[in-house]
């Protein structure tokens, strides 16, 4: 970490930004929180500088405010990162229990964890998935983030095999998922993904297990009422 990435000493100087204007009360209707706006510019300049060429000041100059501000709400770079690659698995994660729960068949809950997983990549702000490979995330600061990713393949590894009408690999086939989902993350960076994007590599994770046609359809029929169904606890997420 440079040192324009540490976090000021007490009673020290501190860098200062550009200074956000001065405001009464809470942020003004329809504004983001500072936390939302400085994870916001992180993941922007993460994304289009890299990690290591992004630093704390850029990220609050960025969001209009001084460098110690920032460091109120965040320890630094390594705590940015790790919260935006977070959520971009947590909100799936949290659903896993309550998909296999309401799931009748184990098809039915693979193509609605696909759905929730795509949809959650979607939101990520600025594509950060782009960010997985970067040699930062393989450092342990970011063990939590990787264990968590390593609890949703082992998802995707439990119901793909459950799915499946042969015995092949279950790992084989979790890691396919798993990757047939992040397809996202390229499909977003070479442009905007089509609507039906989520259904479409769901379906695709259907067949990659090796399910017949009839049997497609019927899974996707019954993901869609699941997830409709999920639908108060998939907007709570």
């Amino acid at each position: 970490m440079s040192s324009d990435d540490a976090a000021p000493p007490r009673g020290g100087r501190p860098s200062v930004g550009r200074p956000r204007a001065a405001r009464t009360g809470g942020p003004p209707q329809g504004a983001r929180e500072p936390r939302a706006e400085i994870l916001d510019a992180a993941a922007e300049l993460f994304t289009q500088l890299g990690y290591a060429g992004t630093s704390t000041r850029a990220i609050a100059e960025r969001v209009g405010i001084r460098q110690a501000s920032l460091y109120y709400h965040f320890a630094g770079k390594d705590e940015l990162l790790l919260e935006l690659l977070e959520n971009s698995v947590r909100p799936t994660l949290d659903l896993v229990a309550a998909i296999e729960a309401r799931a009748d068949r184990a098809e039915v809950a693979l193509h609605a964890l696909v759905s929730v997983d795509v949809a959650t990549l979607l939101r990520a702000p600025h594509n950060v998935g782009t960010l997985y490979a970067a040699h930062e995330v393989q450092q342990p600061g970011f063990d939590s983030f990787r264990r968590h990713r390593a609890e949703l393949l082992a998802a995707y590894t439990r119901l793909a095999a459950a799915s499946a009408p042969q015995s092949p690999d279950p790992d084989l086939l979790g890691a396919l998922c798993l990757q047939v989902v992040e397809l996202v993350i390229p499909l977003r960076r070479d442009g905007t993904p089509g609507p039906g994007v989520a259904d479409d590599l769901a379906a695709a994770c259907l067949r990659v297990v090796g399910l017949a046609p009839a049997a497609v359809d019927a899974a996707v029929a019954d993901g869609h009422d699941l997830l409709a169904a999920l639908s108060p606890v998939t907007a709570a997420t």
